[in-house]
Order: C-alpha cells, then structure tokens, then sequence
C-alpha cells in the first residue's frame, strides 16, 4: 500500500510542467510557482494563507491565468490543491544565473544531465560550423560532445595543447549551441540545434602571443581548421588588444589580415569567408560615479582592433537583464534595451566603417553606493564551465558572449539559407538590427541626420531580429540580389591611371498603381549593398577609406521623374568625386551620405509618401575610387568584386496587397549593365 507522502507527491507531480529533475525535494519548504484560474485566483490566496504558505508580491497576469510563487512544502501545497480546486499547473520558478552558478557541482551535474536528454544533435548530413577562435574548448563536457569532434580541435601553433586552461572559449561553446543557457535549462522541451562546433585555438595556455604576430596567428589557425574538410563556416572570435588604441578606425596589421581573409586572398584557400568579433570591453575601474555611457563613449574606450576591419561583423552588448537578487545591495548600471556597461564604442564620426555593426545581450553591473561597478552572476548569462565534471556550469558576459550569441544567429539564418554568400548573410543580419527605443530615447524629438552619430557609435544598426532577417530571406517584400561588377578598365591615354568602367541598373519591381492609389500613405525603403574589399593597408592608404579598400562601391535611387539616361549622367558626375553629392539629394533618407557611404556595408532607409516612391524604382550600383584603380595594375579591366544588394521595402498594413504583385514583377526583373 502506498504511503501518504507517496500519493502526496503523485498529485503533485501530475501538475508538474518543468523537468522531472527540478521537482522539489520532500520534507522541506521550497518555492512553487503556482498557475491559478483567473477568477479564483484572489479567493485561492486568501485561503491558502491559513495553511502556512507564504507568497510573494508580484503576481503574473494572463487572459485565462494568474501565476504566483509561493513558499511551502509538498503537504502544504498538495493541502492547497485538494481544498480549493483552482490549480491549474506547478512549476519551478524561474531563477537567476547566481543561482546555478551557486549550487553543488553534483546539483549543476543532475541539471546538465537532464537537459543532455532533451538535446537533438544536428541532423543534416552536412551541418554548418561556428569556428571558436580562442582558448580551445573542453571536449567531454555532455552538453558540447555531441557537437564537436576530437578531429574538430586545432591550434595556431603544433605544440600547444588543444584543451581548454582558461576556460572562455568552452563559456562561449556553450552560447554557440544553445545561447543563454538559463531559460534552456529551466525548459523541458527538446533542444533542436542544427550546426556543430570546430576550435582553433589562437590564446596559448601560458604567457601572451606578441602583439606583431597577432595577424599571422589567425592565418594559422584559420589554415590549420580548413585543411581538415571543406565546409560551411562561421568564423567567431573574441579576442582582440587595446595596444593599438588610439586607432580611431584606421586598419591595423590585424585589422587588415582579418579583411583579407574574408575577401580571400590570404590563406591557403581562396575563399570569402564570414568573421563575426567582439568589440572589446571597457575598463570596469574606469567607472567612478560618472554617468556609464560618458565613459563608454570615451575615446580611451574605443573598440579594440581587429574589431575595426571593414568586412568583418563587429558585435557590441547591450542588455535587457536589470533584475537581481533581493538581498543584493544596489541597482543595475544600464537601463533594459541600452548599452551595457562593458561595451566599447567607435570614437570615429565619419571617414572610416561604422562599427559596432550591431549589439547582442552582454549582461548587466551592478552598482552600490560607492564606485566603481561590480560585475555579478545574476546579470551575466549562463553556459557551460570548462572544469566538468568538477563544475558544469558557470557564467560569462561582456561582449565575449555578444559576440557568441551573434555567431548562433547567423549559423541558424546560413542553415536556412546555404546558398547564400558570407556577404548575403552579412547584410541581411545587420539588415535586419533596429535600435530598441531606450536606445532611440537619446534622440532629440525631431532628430537630424548627425543626431543620429552618437547611436551608430554606441549600438551600430541596434539588436538584430532573427525573424526579420528570415522574412528578408524569404519574402517577395525583399528583393535580394548577387552580383558580379568590373568596377575599373584601363584609360584609353597612356599613363593615365585606370578609370572607372561599369555600374548596375536595376528597375524596382514596384506595382506603380497601386503604391500611386495609396497617395500619401508614407512607405519605407531599406536599402543594403555589401561587399568585400581586399585592404592596402600601406601607410598612404591608412589615411584614406579610397586608398585603403580594393574598391568601393555605392548606392544611388533615382529622383522623381528622373528616367535612366538622367540618372545614369548623375551619377558620372559624381564618380570621381562622390563628396561632392549636394546634400539635397539626402532628402528622404534618414542617416544620409555620411553615414552611409563608408566601409564595405551601407545601410540606409528612405521614408516617403507611396506615389512618390512609384515614380522611384530605379536602383544603380556604381564605383567609386578605390586602389585597383589609382594603382596602375596589369590586370585592372579583369579585377571582378561580387556585391550583395538587398532592397526591404516596408508599406505597413498594405503589404499584403502589395506582395503578391511584386512577387510576380520579380521574375521579370531587368538589371541592366552600362558602361560608365
């Protein structure tokens, strides 16, 4: 016969809806959260008081449910479930990162162990890989063995080991795979993760690698990962040195080898390739009382090289985690949706890329009465600890994990999406990133295009939206385009250097009609063009963004009634030099020239009433100056750069009409080649 407690617990499990593994032990009093019907929920905590249980203040409220948190044991709970009836579901209720970081190494092994069932290792024959460029990562933790590969770990260097010492690049295998791990791990649903892990290993396990060797030991380490199998990669790496600052956005030796790699014309295969790298952190001593986002912006804390490379994503942090313990002191640093504390920003206005490109969840400070700021686990993020079975779980941040969790997203859209290029899957990414609106509160009411300067520095494009990058993979709203330019050819007169030779036309498949009808409905058009530049990092060139890249490239939209001959005679005009655009030709545009037209990714939304943007459907890609042009190279009339053009446009409630004439209009598509 079974006892009482054994029925007790029965009925309670059979209202459990977290893991089996978090199910309170008997005996004791534990925190339940408690999901109620709606209707009862006020007679049912009044009742429940007299039985001994204690509930806290907040209270959570949905269309059918309330759910609250009360502190009893199992017979007073399962009292409360059999007296009054209105129950609906327990669970456990959701905790901080402290609270794993603090438990027993065999609690934090019981937890990591039930998830390791929940875990779906990639399915696809051929999974895409994110490729940790860092300290190595530890192989037999459970929640990363299925993932990666003893084959699958390489380092810059034949002699270093290949484990992980320090333990940061297992913390950022972790966020790879699953993100943050503390709302995982609190799930019980299965984990579906589609790609698998590669370490190559540029951090040695003593001492530091000197500073001029810094370019050569990702060379290495990139040719040591490729010589074992061709596949698709995501290069994520988040190391980078403040020994170079001041830069103020000039490439560096680093910053330049990192551009060549992904244009591929450095390592032993010539491929584009995708790096994604942190921005750096501040100094967290530096904070002392001063208001936090003075001193990010400080030029002492700019981002750290090679985070300035043009091709590359450079990831900032921002931060919605502000909630801490109870009975910690004090009160987090950053506002939820702004720049985290630890957060490098551009001390560059103009002339060299924007960057950060955009900002991922980095965690909180906390701060108490006196300065500076302290770091705390419970405003960190949750991942795997590289001392299992010792320790299996641990907590990071900064912009280390920003730049981790940029990696997963990207590697999730590329699997989607495997025949796009690394310079698709860049634009589309930070494409898809939007300022949160604390972010958009340090704007004036009626912004110009400077105010909007001190955004770009701090937060790039803003946070990225997984599911609008898909949208923009996917729908007939979004125009994507890949292509191939000869942006130079030899002069006809003998000594002259080259001039330019081509630019791109391409009609807007507008329904013309319909957006006239829709009068002064204002629509958005959000326009992208990528491509990757081969650097010349020589010290002439360090000063101009026209000697530094290979060649650069820009956007232009036809005016009002402007046909193509008119358009095309502009924009010659304008080739040699583009400074020279009258700002009237902005109008429209909400960042405007300076903001747009450098670095190798221009990003720019033009806002307007619908039949203006009718009469507006033609798109140019041009050159401007760049080095294969002011060299006078052998070969200039076959140098051929591939470019990436992605056109959004944004009509509100009216897309639905709009689609499926644009889908049509798509496939009948001119794109028309001139010659300049």
């Amino acid at each position: 016969m079974q006892s009482i407690s054994a029925i007790v617990e029965a009925g309670l499990r059979a209202l459990w809806r977290s893991p089996a593994a978090k199910f309170p032990a008997h005996g004791e009093v534990h925190p339940w959260e408690i999901w109620l019907e709606r209707a009862e929920a006020d007679r049912f905590l009044e009742r429940a008081v007299a039985l001994g249980i204690r509930f806290e203040g907040d209270r959570l409220q949905f269309p059918e449910d309330v759910v609250v948190v009360g502190h009893g044991t199992h017979d007073q709970i399962a009292d409360a479930v059999r007296s009054f009836g209105t129950v609906k579901a327990l669970a456990a209720p959701s905790v901080l990162s402290d609270y794993f970081e603090g438990i027993p190494p065999e609690e934090q092994a019981a937890w990591a162990q039930a998830m390791e069932g929940l875990v779906q290792p990639p399915h696809s024959v051929n999974p895409r890989f994110i490729t940790l460029l860092d300290s190595g990562i530890g192989l037999n933790h459970p929640l990363i063995q299925p993932f990666l590969d003893p084959v699958d770990r390489h380092a810059a260097e034949p002699g270093w080991g290949l484990n992980d010492v320090h333990g940061h690049g297992t913390q950022l295998a972790g966020l790879s795979l699953y993100g943050d791990l503390l709302p995982v791990i609190q799930s019980n649903v299965p984990v579906h993760i589609g790609h698998r892990l590669e370490s190559a290993k540029i951090i040695p396990d003593a001492g530091q690698n000197p500073h001029h060797l810094l370019g050569a030991v990702v060379l290495n380490a990139v040719n040591a990962v490729e010589a074992n199998a061709e596949r698709g990669r995501t290069f994520s790496m988040a190391s980078t040195t403040d020994e170079d600052t001041p830069h103020d956005g000039a490439p560096t030796s680093w910053s330049s080898e990192i551009d060549q790699l992904t244009a591929g014309v450095s390592g032993n295969q010539h491929r584009q390739r995708l790096f994604v790298i942190s921005a750096g952190n501040t100094d967290q001593n530096r904070f002392q009382g001063a208001d936090y986002l003075s001193i990010c912006d400080d030029p002492d804390h700019e981002i750290e090289s090679p985070a300035q490379a043009w091709n590359s994503i450079c990831v900032g942090a921002y931060t919605e985690k502000v909630r801490i313990p109870a009975d910690l002191p004090g009160q987090a640093v950053a506002l939820p949706g702004d720049l985290a504390p630890s957060s490098r920003t551009a001390s560059w206005s103009s002339h060299w890329p924007i960057k950060p490109d955009v900002v991922m969840e980095g965690g909180n400070w906390v701060q108490d009465r006196l300065p500076p700021p302290m770091k705390h686990s419970a405003l960190s993020l949750l991942t795997t600890d590289h001392q299992y079975p010792l320790r299996s779980l641990t907590t990071t941040a900064d912009t280390s994990a920003a730049t981790a969790l940029a990696a997963k997203a990207i590697t999730e859209l590329w699997e989607d999406y495997p025949h796009l290029w690394p310079e698709t899957i860049r634009a589309i990414f930070v494409s898809s990133a939007r300022w949160t609106r604390q972010m958009k509160s340090h704007l004036p009411a009626n912004p110009s295009k400077g105010d909007f300067t001190r955004l770009f520095q701090r937060y790039g494009y803003g946070v990225p939206d997984e599911a609008r990058a898909r949208r923009s993979a996917a729908n007939a709203l979004s125009l994507i385009v890949q292509d191939t330019i000869n942006p130079y050819r030899p002069s006809t007169t003998a000594g002259a250097e080259p001039i330019h030779n081509q630019m791109k036309f391409f009609q807007l498949p507008w329904p013309k009609e319909v957006l006239r009808q829709l009068g002064a409905t204002e629509v958005t058009l959000r326009v992208t063009l990528s491509t990757f530049i081969e650097p010349n990092p020589s010290e002439a060139a360090r000063g101009s963004k026209f000697r530094y890249a290979s060649h650069n490239l820009r956007f232009k939209l036809n005016r009002a009634n402007e046909n193509q001959a008119q358009f095309q005679a502009r924009i010659n005009k304008l080739a040699d030099d583009p400074d020279a655009e009258p700002v009237a030709d902005n109008d429209g545009w909400i960042f405007g020239r300076n903001r747009r037209d450098v670095g190798s990714l221009h990003i720019d939304e033009f806002r307007g009433p619908a039949s203006d943007l009718a009469r507006r459907n033609l798109l140019a890609v041009h050159p401007v100056a760049g080095w294969w042009k002011s060299k006078s190279i052998k070969d200039v009339g076959q140098k051929t750069a591939r470019f990436v053009l992605v056109v959004e446009l944004d009509a509100g409630a009216v897309e639905a009409d709009l689609y499926t004439e644009i889908e049509a209009a798509i496939a009948n598509l001119n794109i028309a080649q001139i010659a300049v």
